[in-house]
């Protein structure tokens, strides 16, 4: 696909609709212009115009703040904005929300600021930019030449040399003189890469519309309360509810204290997407592994002995486990209600 750079203006407009004409990849058949808002706000810079990028070397990237895949690529991202700025290269995230709550533009301020991502970031609440590059994928990386065409995409981790080179070949193309060696990363935390030899858990959803392998006796009740029971058996990659919960489209709500939310899992790291059910009253929960305080296994959003807090929607690390990797199940009790249950991933 050539993104011309009427496209990429799908990328620039800050609120208002304006008339673009369509190229051949998204035109109808009838070819007319139409009215398209992109943008609905920028954070970290002014509007990025059509005419700002015009000869420069793009970056995008789409992305969600909760999804953990992005969150192991942003290490790279941040690199790259900070090695070859200065060469010509911008790099614009597109942040297209996957959550209700990621539709908050304070909520993604925070994550900017806690993940320290410096580089324009686009919001893109109604999937207009998202829809105009007919992405489908957290995360996807196009990257433009100073022509405005794409010439090279990522989707998913993983690829960061040759993503690399490509970065450096395109500056080099548009008169850039960049550096051959690749940057250096040493991730951190929540950005350190999967173990994918020993990952054989899937990402799990915990909202009715797309949740798989939920054991719970009698399965979902959509959108009503109700008292759910864990089994005494759960199989690897099973997981349950216990106490009183209401599940939604997107997540599961607690309605009264110590219920709880138990996986069998088989990876190094267990994360979970929560958040307060009413905005500022905390959560607090404790996470036990095969029945016993993690210790050395605990995330870092707990304790040694399993105890954190749900104080704002996002991604909670609760498990990093040291050693030999195996199936193990987790408990996650949470001490009062009010806690909304989103999405499990893993690393």
């Amino acid at each position: 696909m050539r993104l011309s750079w009427n496209q990429l203006a799908l990328l620039c407009i800050a609120s208002a609709a304006i008339t673009i004409p369509l190229t051949a990849t998204t035109a109808r058949s009838d070819d007319v212009s139409m009215p398209v808002a992109a943008a609905t706000e920028w954070l970290n810079s002014p509007p990025q115009t059509a005419t700002d990028l015009r000869g420069k070397v793009v970056v995008v990237q789409f992305w969600t703040y909760t999804c953990v895949n992005w969150r192991r690529t942003l290490p790279y991202i941040r690199a790259w904005d900070a090695k070859y700025r200065e060469q010509g290269l911008v790099v614009i995230g597109v942040h297209t929300p996957e959550f209700d709550f990621e539709e908050n533009v304070d909520n993604v301020r925070y994550a900017l600021a806690e993940m320290h991502i410096a580089y324009p970031v686009a919001i893109d609440n109604k999937r207009v930019i998202w829809d105009g590059f007919h992405n489908v994928y957290w995360p996807a990386l196009y990257l433009l030449d100073a022509q405005g065409h794409i010439r090279y995409r990522q989707f998913g981790e993983g690829e960061y040399g040759r993503t690399e080179r490509e970065i450096q070949k395109l500056l080099a193309e548009s008169g850039g003189h960049p550096s051959n060696q690749l940057a250096e990363v040493a991730p951190l935390g929540a950005e350190v890469q999967a173990d994918l030899g020993n990952l054989r858990s899937p990402e799990s959803y915990v909202g009715y519309e797309m949740a798989e392998r939920f054991a719970s006796r009698g399965g979902a009740v959509p959108n009503r309360r109700h008292e759910y029971v864990v089994p005494n058996h759960l199989s690897r990659n099973e997981w349950a509810l216990s106490g009183s919960w209401t599940i939604g489209r997107q997540a599961a709500v607690l309605a009264e204290a110590n219920g709880k939310i138990v996986y069998r899992f088989h990876a190094r790291d267990l994360n979970l997407v929560m958040a307060p059910s009413v905005l500022g009253t905390p959560v607090r929960f404790r996470v036990l592994i095969d029945g016993h305080p993690p210790g050395a296994a605990s995330g870092a959003d707990i304790d040694e002995q399993g105890y954190g807090t749900v104080r704002e929607p996002r991604m909670y690390q609760l498990i990093r486990q040291p050693e030999k990797i195996s199936d193990r199940e987790s408990v996650i009790e949470f001490l009062s209600p009010g806690v909304s249950v989103y999405d499990f991933t893993f690393g």
